[in-house]
């Protein structure tokens, strides 16, 4: 698996490359003998980080017959539209943000929320019965079940909640350090509003979602909130969802969850969607549904 850092790399091996082939014999022998600073010049100056290029402003179709109307269209819609070829090819900018884009949703699935940052959300954690991320992933049945030691500790530490809060890593890590710190905040002050605490936040290594159903059986809450990391795309790998329930249960159907996704700077703002979160949390505990329930009462 290639990581961000390794891509970068050979990003700029390549684009020095090519800048190197532009240049006329005589230019190519001066730069040699400069090599050191002047390979650092042009990388600071040549190279932004590919990844920071907003694709809905990026139009690579030369003289497009409709520029404006292009530009509207991309403003609409993250897609890669308007990348252009080469031949039958991609250009090389395309190919290589292609690249950068998965390079970075493989690293989300397969890095982790770091302990600091769970420490300093004042999250408790616990774990699935999953050992590793290769195991989560191959086996999503591990990802909901746990110990029967860890249940224990779970039971100790949230007691008879009303509404327990759950953060899940999922499959992307990212997007919980990305989003968390803002959407949980705007969640307990929607709530306190209502005059609803809730405390003893739970932080659930290797998380699936049905993780919540186990968790709701053990405290007997109201409704359980699960903030959870989304499959990671080429479009964002710091997408983030929650999955809301009014008294989860193992084996539930999956049309009781109530869920708000693509919770990232790009799409729902992690502030409006910890408001939004907060709404429902209380129309659950005064219609005593979720999901397609919610909607018939």
């Amino acid at each position: 698996m290639v990581t961000n850092t390794e891509l970068k790399t050979l990003i700029e091996k390549i684009v020095l490359e090519m800048a190197g082939e532009s240049k006329a014999p005589e230019e190519k022998a001066s730069k040699s003998e400069h090599a050191g600073s002047t390979n650092q010049a042009v990388s600071e100056e040549v190279l932004p980080d590919i990844s920071e290029i907003l694709i809905k402003k990026e139009l690579l179709v030369p003289d497009p017959a409709d520029e404006e109307g292009y530009l509207d269209m991309k403003d609409k819609t993250p897609a890669r539209l308007g990348v252009w070829r080469s031949g039958a090819r991609y250009m090389t900018s395309s190919a290589l943000r292609f690249k950068a884009d998965h390079a970075a949703a493989q690293d989300a699935v397969f890095s982790y929320v770091s302990e600091d940052f769970v420490k300093d959300n004042n999250l408790f954690p616990v774990a699935t019965v999953c050992q590793d991320k290769d195991e989560y992933v191959t086996r999503p049945d591990l990802g909901r079940q746990f110990s029967d030691e860890v249940k224990e500790k779970i039971k100790a530490h949230c007691g008879s909640p009303k509404v327990q809060i759950v953060v899940g890593d999922g499959l992307s890590s990212a997007s919980i350090e990305a989003n968390l710190e803002n959407t949980l905040p705007a969640i307990k002050q929607g709530l306190k509003l209502h005059g609803i605490d809730a405390t003893n936040d739970l932080f659930i290594k290797h998380c699936r979602v049905p993780a919540m159903d186990v968790i709701g059986e053990l405290t007997g809450a109201d409704v359980v909130c699960l903030l959870v990391g989304e499959r990671p795309g080429l479009v964002t790998a710091e997408s983030m969802s929650a999955y809301i329930a009014y008294k989860p249960t193992v084996d539930m159907p999956e049309a009781r969850r109530t869920v708000i996704s693509n919770i990232h700077e790009g799409g729902t703002p992690p502030v409006e969607a910890g408001a939004h979160i907060a709404e429902l949390i209380k129309k659950m505990i005064d219609k005593k549904a979720s999901g397609l329930d919610l909607n018939k009462v």
